[in-house]
């Protein structure tokens, strides 16, 4: 390049760099001191209410019953006992631990991945069919959303005990498959990440339904799908209320449900307040797993379509 065409050029990269400086200055002009401090105390105040019970956990794990209620809940104690701990845990009331990690695995992979996928479909369907009593079902979706699962594990149970699947993994399972939150919010995003004009074009080409929802509609759901799994998971990981009243043999218990049978019995025999602690810690640590290999697909798919200045 000569000399004369850097002459010539310098006046447009100038303009850009203005252009490029003023733009930050105007977003950096937004930003109010006051705001920024607000917005970070604020986040900083739910990041620790979150990672104190953790940090709790983690440190009380390390500890001997005796530390446990002699030392500090924040800080370690005089000896060092995780692995002893945790070997106690797995290999307590001759290894039930285990089991009901297992069961737990079954109840949440199983329970979560299709319950994702029947909420997809439905949401794929309220979003992009019109047909008669869809309103009706929409609003039949919310008054899912609202109702806690607590109040429908009573008659949950009368109706699979008048069937004969109480104290079965299906009593636990059946329940789990069903995720209105989950359909509400896939609804919401096929409306808007699904567009029409592409589902059209399919049927043009020749695209079953079927086939427009597999290859078309669900590369385009999946922060979406990520998240109902990840919240679905989470809950039917963390549900207490229906393996309470559904469950009789400890064998099918979740860890949620086996954790507290341990910790009723801290009364009369004080090292099961170890057992609970670890077992605790144990529980945590498939969903941290989890969290950590969806939040590529998560942040992937929701930076995916958009546009590059």
């Amino acid at each position: 390049m000569t000399t004369t065409d850097t002459t010539k050029n310098a006046p447009a990269a100038r303009r850009r760099a203005a252009s490029t400086d003023s733009r930050a200055g105007s977003r950096d002009a937004g930003r109010k001191p006051t705001t920024t401090i607000i917005v970070t105390a604020l986040l900083a105040i739910i990041a620790l209410y979150f990672l104190v019970p953790v940090y709790w956990v983690v440190i009380n794990a390390t500890k001997s019953t005796e530390d446990l209620f002699g030392t500090s809940g924040f800080w370690f104690g005089e000896s060092f006992q995780l692995f002893e701990n945790l070997g106690a845990v797995l290999s307590a009331n001759g290894g039930i631990f285990p089991r009901w990690g297992v069961n737990s695995l079954l109840y949440a992979g199983v329970g979560s991945v299709v319950a994702t996928y029947f909420a997809t479909a439905a949401g794929y369907a309220l979003a992009k069919y019109r047909f008669p009593g869809r309103r009706f079902v929409y609003v039949l979706v919310l008054g899912g959303v609202l109702v806690p699962g607590t109040a429908v594990a009573l008659p949950l149970f009368f109706l699979f005990s008048s069937i004969g699947i109480t104290n079965t993994y299906w009593s636990v399972l059946i329940p789990s498959l069903v995720s209105p939150f989950g359909l509400f919010l896939a609804s919401i995003y096929a409306s808007a990440a699904v567009p029409d004009e592409m589902l059209e074009a399919g049927r043009i080409d020749g695209v079953g339904e079927l086939g427009l929802f597999h290859r078309l509609a669900l590369p385009q759901l999946v922060p979406a799908l990520v998240t109902i799994l990840l919240f679905q998971f989470v809950a039917i990981w963390n549900n207490y209320m229906l393996p309470l009243v559904m469950l009789a043999d400890e064998r099918l218990y979740p860890i949620t449900l086996g954790l507290d049978n341990w910790r009723a019995q801290t009364d009369r025999l004080p090292e099961f307040y170890q057992l609970t602690t670890g077992g605790a810690l144990l529980s945590v640590i498939p969903l941290a797993i989890l969290i950590l290999v969806l939040q590529r697909f998560w942040r992937g798919g929701l930076t995916e379509g958009s546009v590059k200045g």
